[in-house]
């Protein structure tokens, strides 16, 4: 990012300074913390088209036709997973 025209955006005072401290505790700007952010964020476009090659790569290089089916149930397991996870940190803390 940073090129071409700069612009502003408005946020509130509270956000605006909560920016300023995350900025300082990384020894950078507010403006490279909010580029870094927006280049670091996929788009939901961007999501689909990595999760396409992805499948597409499974399909031609593993045999592996991943289905809608599938997608719904990484995405039922996911949350799960993520629940196990806090639970053995919790238990390590």
């Amino acid at each position: 990012m940073g090129e071409g025209t700069d612009t502003s955006i408005k946020v509130s005072k509270a956000a605006r300074a909560r920016l300023g401290v995350l900025a300082a505790e990384r020894g950078t700007t507010i403006r490279s913390l909010v580029e870094e952010l927006a280049a670091g964020r996929l788009t939901r476009a961007e999501r689909e088209a990595r999760g396409q090659a992805a499948r597409a790569h499974l399909r031609e290089h593993m045999g592996v036709e991943v289905t809608e089916d599938d997608l719904a149930a990484g995405d039922r397991l996911l949350p799960e997973m993520e629940a196990r996870a806090a639970r053995q940190r919790g238990a390590t803390a």
